[in-house]
């Protein structure tokens, strides 16, 4: 049977924990929520779509570790409430949060596009992370205890994907004020900033569709007038700019995420990491 995360190691810093993964359904927050069950953790696999959730809870519960499915727009504060509330309801307490539901819908110049476009954008990239925080803060703070994750950008100064760089911008700044707010309070709130990863699995896939807006189609303008990067142009790109010379993986990027909520990472708050295969980042 295929494990659930190869690289834990059967390290087990989990057990006994309770671990809330928004955005867990594909590629980053579905290695993260494979990571931490691997280590030990109960956790609540929080995604919009129904199917995705289910199947990595499947996937956890094959190997004998604890999950539940919680499927909700994380866009909405009272879905967050909820949300926290169900790890709660079905394990007792809170002690991890990783808020990875977001991602990029569009590479094209700001001044292309359309004002659904940006609001779609800061909406699933920066609101989930607002309202998961907010939600898992008063519970934290009855415990005296817990760690929250963040994820950020490696490309919050880079062009092409103006709204979607300005909400992960928000969300850094979330995580230094935050992090200062309850460091007194025995809560750690970090950042991990991807780049250069991808998942090779063909069922992980950004669904713009979900939040009410169209992906360009055939009859729209070319790649080269909307500012968009070829495929090959971007992987030159990336092969001058990233030092190791390669793409990350999911994995890497969950040992990151996963570090971060453990106690190994105890004295550490208030941080960005990149994990970018040594790519100079702007923070």
């Amino acid at each position: 049977m295929e494990e659930l995360d190869p690289k834990a190691m059967g390290s087990r810093r989990f057990v006994g924990k309770v671990a809330v993964v928004g955005g867990a359904g594909q590629g980053i927050g579905r290695a993260t929520a494979r990571r931490l069950a691997a280590e030990g953790a109960a956790v609540v696999v929080a995604d919009q779509v129904e199917a995705t959730a289910q199947r990595v809870v499947q996937e956890i519960h094959d190997r004998d570790e604890r999950a539940v499915a919680f499927v909700g727009d994380l866009r909405d504060r009272e879905v967050c409430a909820a949300l926290m509330q169900q790890a709660i309801d079905s394990f007792g307490r809170l002690d991890c949060l990783a808020c990875i539901a977001g991602g990029n819908l569009w590479t094209r110049y700001y001044h292309l596009m359309t004002p659904e476009q940006i609001e779609a954008s800061i909406l699933k990239n920066l609101w989930p992370t607002m309202w998961m925080t907010h939600a898992a803060i008063p519970i934290m703070l009855a415990q005296k205890s817990g760690s929250i994750v963040n994820i950020a950008t490696h490309a919050v100064v880079n062009s092409g994907h103006l709204p979607y760089a300005t909400a992960k911008g928000g969300v850094i700044s979330l995580t230094l004020s935050l992090s200062k707010e309850v460091a007194k309070d025995g809560i750690r709130v970090n950042c991990v900033a991807p780049a250069h990863s991808r998942s090779d699995d063909p069922d992980d896939r950004l669904t713009p569709s979900l939040y009410g807006v169209d992906v360009p189609g055939e009859d729209d303008e070319s790649a080269e007038d909307q500012g968009e990067e070829s495929a090959e142009v971007g992987e030159m790109r990336r092969r001058i700019t990233v030092p190791m010379g390669r793409r990350g993986t999911m994995i890497e990027q969950a040992a990151a995420i996963v570090f971060l909520l453990s106690e190994d990472a105890s004295y550490i708050t208030g941080q960005i990491l990149p994990v970018n295969g040594g790519a100079t980042y702007p923070f």
